[in-house]
């Protein structure tokens, strides 16, 4: 696997624990529709949430956050609608995105980035 591929799939684990230290509970990780992916769909008590992780071990490069695109925001939008068909329950929804900042050696940083929309 590539060094990016496991970086990311590590973020990911943080993430849903860092999501269920703040309260969230974990609905589903990485849901598919076809070849578009929801990292996370978490739930927490009011709100269904589909959160995109990113993760970067520095920000020399810019911040995690700042990779998701307007297209890959649509692909999360066009899976988050699949799965709203197939969970019409869900009355109250949100995209989020979970930045993790994780430098060699030193405690990830988490920020999250709630209720976006591009």
């Amino acid at each position: 696997m590539a060094a990016h591929n496991e970086l990311g799939k590590w973020g990911e684990e943080q993430a849903a624990t860092w999501l269920q230290q703040q309260g969230y509970a974990i609905i589903a990780r990485n849901w598919r529709h076809r070849h578009h992916e929801i990292d996370i769909i978490a739930h927490d008590g009011k709100k269904l949430h589909f959160i995109e992780v990113k993760v970067r071990r520095s920000t020399s490069m810019g911040y995690p956050e700042e990779s998701v695109t307007k297209r890959k925001f649509n692909h999360l939008k066009k899976a988050a609608d699949e799965y709203l068909h197939l969970h019409p329950e869900h009355k109250w929804i949100q995209y989020d995105i979970l930045s993790i900042v994780c430098p060699k050696g030193k405690a990830p940083s988490f920020f999250l980035l709630r209720d976006v929309y591009l």
